[in-house]
């Protein structure tokens, strides 16, 4: 298929311009996906037991294989008539602003890869040739927001604005939410984070809907190294959303991996069997392959346990991660808690499901210090209404004869000093007489001529 190429080439990688699409690998020469050539589904099979293995798969499908869990691929599109998803696919809606038939050759090529690894069921007698996906019994809604590099309208797409992408995801995440998806799985990033995608998110977590995302695959940028860690993707370091790392078949962090904070599991992402657009099988590189994994993983979990929380699923996938795969210390930015491991997770989930409730009346006593019985007395008993009343007949007499003393003061003022004359303008040559009240028993007199100062 030519779209190799047009993968691996950097210039084109991009996707938009502030955005990258999470395909496969970004560097030229570390083999993103080609062919798996011409041998037998048999031996697609074979090449894919490393995968399922890595995932310990095969324990979890004896609990449920995904059954009647719908999962969201907002992704490129996603062929619903090749052999190992026929059946399984129901068609949503295209947000991508370009008229791409889903007749080309180049349109969902990367969401069917995606969709392949979660929910394909194989073809032929017994299902047992070709891709069988994590899920195998889930069914996908795709819902199409990102064009592939080789898409006759790539190029429209990729010179469209910043906030019509942010706008489209943000539609499609809650298209998904309004039509029963249980788990969103998102292969994709931008550099910068959206008010209108956040607040989608926000509608899928209130709706119990489990959102996957890929780490990114900026593990090899140029800056990295001088940073500590990759730049940072969103969605996935969007609260509440699972990250997801890649790493290869010895379980080693993929150098391609974005690694930060934001990466909390990983899961297989180098040279994964995938069935493709065409029909044929590819093997494929990236954090978007070990994100559509885990979605899957995510799947069976909402199978089983369709009350679950988001949170708690993300919860039981985290603690749940295969011992050997899990980092010195617990924790690091590469792989997160460690490898993804289905049959763990659908245990972990389950002493989540059975836990008990707390009781409707918790004692405060629990958790406030002692409750109420801790609180002591308060140091004044509270007054009662007779006691309020007398306090106001208190007061109104005390108003009263505070009343009745100023007038009393006003009346002798009035009677010691007589009527207030007022003050003569001053004429030359003629003597100015200033009239002051004065205490009872005196007056004011002139002090001099013609200035009307001095007044005792």
């Amino acid at each position: 298929m030519s779209g190799v190429a047009g993968m691996l080439n950097p210039a084109r990688r991009r996707g938009r311009r502030l955005a990258w699409f999470l395909a496969a690998v970004v560097l030229s020469g570390s083999g993103a996906m080609w062919p798996a050539g011409p041998a037998s589904a048999d031996t697609v099979r074979d090449t894919e037991m490393w995968v399922l293995d890595a995932l310990n798969v095969q324990p979890a499908w004896r609990i449920t294989q995904g059954r009647g869990v719908l999962v969201a691929v907002i992704d490129s599109g996603v062929d619903g008539d090749v052999s190992d998803l026929v059946g399984s696919v129901r068609q949503g809606p295209n947000l991508t602003g370009v008229d791409t038939p889903p007749s080309s050759p180049d349109w969902g090529v990367h969401g069917t890869w995606m969709a392949s690894l979660i929910a394909g069921h194989g073809h032929g007698q017994g299902d047992d040739s070709g891709i069988i996906g994590i899920a195998p019994q889930s069914r996908i809604l795709s819902i199409r927001v990102i064009t592939d590099s080789e898409d006759p309208n790539f190029s429209r797409y990729e010179h469209e604005s910043i906030s019509r992408g942010q706008q489209e995801l943000a539609t499609a995440i809650t298209y998904a939410v309004a039509h029963g998806a249980a788990v969103i799985s998102m292969s994709l990033g931008y550099s910068l984070q959206s008010a209108i995608v956040r607040k989608a998110l926000q509608d899928a977590y209130e709706h119990s809907v489990v959102v996957v995302a890929a780490a990114g695959n900026s593990g090899e940028q140029a800056g990295v190294s001088a940073t500590g860690h990759s730049p940072y993707s969103f969605p996935a370091d969007y609260p509440g959303v699972l990250a997801v790392g890649a790493v290869d078949q010895q379980g080693q962090p993929a150098d391609f991996s974005s690694h930060n904070l934001s990466v909390q599991v990983a899961a297989p992402g180098l040279e994964v069997p995938a069935q493709g657009r065409d029909g044929q099988y590819w093997l494929v590189s990236g954090t978007s392959p070990a994100c559509a994994l885990t979605a899957g993983v995510a799947a069976l979990v909402k199978a089983r346990y369709p009350r679950l929380t988001d949170p708690q699923v993300i919860s039981a996938i985290t603690t749940s991660t295969t011992p050997d795969s899990r980092p010195a210390g617990g924790y690091n930015d590469r792989v997160g808690f460690g490898e993804v491991n289905a049959a763990a997770a659908l245990a972990a989930a389950g002493r989540l499901a059975t836990a008990s409730r707390p009781a409707a009346s918790l004692a405060p006593a629990a958790h406030f210090g002692g409750g109420t019985a801790a609180i002591p007395a308060p140091p004044v008993q509270p007054r009662g209404v007779g006691i309020l009343v007398l306090y106001c007949l208190l007061g109104a007499c005390s108003l009263a004869l505070v009343g009745i003393g100023v007038s009393r003061l006003f009346t002798l003022g009035e009677s010691a000093a007589g009527p207030e004359r007022a003050m003569a303008e001053p004429g030359p040559g003629r003597p100015v007489t200033r009239i002051v009240t004065g205490p009872p028993g005196r007056h004011a007199a002139p002090r001099g001529r013609g200035d009307g100062a001095g007044e005792q």
